[in-house]
């Protein structure tokens, strides 16, 4: 049967071919098209796949490198441009968190390497306490290339900070207006993110003495070239003139900590500068020592983090010269911060916005910051380093702040101007010079300190040249004769009160009349 069917077929077959052979060859030739169309598109569809691959990776290798252009010219003047400035930080913050953000891949020139404290950081540029508020974004920003990092201001309790808008671009002076007022999650949630970005390797252990809190790393930072700070805030419902909030600080971020600051600068918290006036300053600097002796005591790995005073740059000089006396006067102050941002508004500002409240950042910030800092270095010796912050846009700007006496600085408003490069093109450009001069940061930092600083058995000098000894005495002197001065023009006033009355006395009357005149 199959036999037959076969024949059949063939039969059939042959029979299409003699009756019309041109509907068959049409037919193999359709096929063989169709065949090839199909192998073209694949492998259309190949080379362009390929191609998308191939461009999303050199995208994505342009795009996470922190020096690329379209960080500085594209991507942050749209976001300034279409955001309001919180929005824009809290978008930064939250890619940065992320992961999503740039990265710098180049290592640190060697002539940028710093000292502080002993430590060896590789560069001198931090970030300042501003940008992450609330700690979210820690390593992200390390990854930008900044050797110290600091959070904050964190308060003890959580609180909204002040009502918006409150923060302003002044664009036409690369400068901004904030008047935050110490926005915070509080010290329990900002500590729940320190500890979270710890290595889980070891269990965790809330007390120290039975287990190191950073889980046997040397640095809270968690890198050995950088530094963590934490920046210490007080919640604006503590009584002005309480430095429990600050000590509580202490207590609670000391163990997580490379430095902590404290903070009392901010112009936007009724109240808070006031704690830089001596007498209260003693107390306060006297208290969070204490504190963080009490916390480096009950650890076992020995962390002791250190403590540095962030100031104003709106002190007059006999301010800055109380300040400089309480940081001499206490024990264990590792540093000081100049500065924060300034309540002054040059006349230089040109953008509409510097009619707002707040504290003024950025380039017309610099003048403020720098004379502040040359006053300090000039009261304090050479053991205690300054930071400066404050209006520092370029590598020219870091070594104007180095050449007056600070171990290193720190950026704010330039980097939310400039973008995620801006430490990197501040590193390039302060190497190239450093390396036109032929010295090394650390060279440059500790001929300007050797020349600035109070020395060993020196007594503080007053801008007059006379020392601040005698100038106290001369203030007291000062003091004395106005307090007679208002007690003489007392007396008169109540002798021609009662001039031309007459009293009682002993059952006589008694006339009162004015004293015979001098002349």
């Amino acid at each position: 049967m199959a036999a037959g069917l076969a024949l059949s077929t063939r039969s059939v077959v042959h029979g299409c071919l003699r009756s019309n052979p041109a509907r068959v060859l049409v037919s193999r030739r359709a096929a063989s098209t169709t065949s090839q169309q199909t192998s073209r598109s694949s492998a259309k569809t190949a080379a362009y796949a390929s191609l998308f691959v191939v461009s999303t990776g050199l995208f994505a290798v342009y795009y996470f490198d922190c020096r690329a252009a379209i960080h500085k010219y594209v991507v942050t003047p749209v976001i300034r441009h279409t955001l309001d400035p919180e929005a824009g930080h809290k978008l930064a913050v939250r890619v940065l968190s992320a992961g999503l953000a740039p990265r710098d891949p180049v290592a640190d020139d060697e002539v940028l390497k710093t000292e502080l404290w002993g430590e060896t950081l590789s560069s001198p540029v931090g970030l300042a306490a501003g940008f992450d508020k609330h700690g979210e974004a820690i390593d992200g920003l390390f990854n930008l290339g900044f050797s110290w990092v600091e959070i904050g201001s964190v308060t003890p309790k959580p609180q909204p900070g002040n009502p918006k808008p409150r923060v302003f671009h002044l664009p036409n002076d690369d400068a901004l207006i904030n008047r935050y007022g110490f926005p915070s999650d509080g010290h329990a949630a900002v500590l729940g993110r320190l500890r979270a970005r710890l290595p889980t390797l070891f269990p965790y252990s809330a007390s120290p003495e039975s287990d190191s809190p950073l889980h046997g790393e040397e640095h809270a930072s968690l890198r050995p070239n950088a530094l963590l700070a934490v920046n210490l805030g007080k919640n604006k419902s503590s009584p002005p003139d309480s430095i429990a909030d600050f000590v509580t600080g202490v207590q609670t971020f000391g163990p997580y900590a490379d430095a902590l600051v404290v903070n009392v600068s901010s112009p936007n918290t009724p109240g808070l500068r006031g704690m830089q006036s001596r007498t209260l300053l003693q107390e306060l600097l006297a208290g969070v020592t204490s504190a963080r002796d009490q916390v480096s005591a009950s650890s076992t790995h020995a962390h002791r983090p250190k403590l540095l005073l962030k100031i104003a740059p709106d002190l007059t000089e006999a301010e800055v010269a109380d300040v400089a006396a309480a940081v001499r006067a206490t024990s264990g102050i590792d540093g000081v911060i100049v500065s924060n941002t300034t309540i002054q508004r040059p006349s230089s500002l040109s953008d509409p916005n510097k009619v707002e409240q707040g504290g003024l950042s950025g380039p017309p910030l610099k003048p403020f910051s720098l004379a502040t800092l040359r006053t300090l270095r000039s009261l304090l010796p050479a053991s205690i380093p300054i930071i400066g912050c404050g209006g520092i846009s370029s590598g020219a700007d870091a070594l104007e702040f180095a050449r007056a006496g600070a171990a290193a600085v720190q950026l704010y408003t330039a980097f939310g101007y400039q973008g995620p490069g801006t430490a990197r093109e501040i590193k390039d450009e302060l190497a190239a010079l450093l390396r036109k001069e032929g010295k090394t940061w650390k060279e440059v930092v500790s001929e300007a300190v050797e020349k600035n600083s109070l020395r060993e058995g020196q007594a503080p000098k007053t801008t007059e040249g006379e020392s601040l000894g005698a100038a106290s005495v001369a203030l007291l002197v000062q003091e004395a004769e106005e307090l007679k001065r208002l007690l003489d023009g007392l007396g008169e006033r109540m002798e021609k009160s009662v001039e031309g009355t007459t009293l009682a006395q002993d059952g006589h009357v008694v006339a009162v009349t004015a004293p015979p005149s001098a002349s």
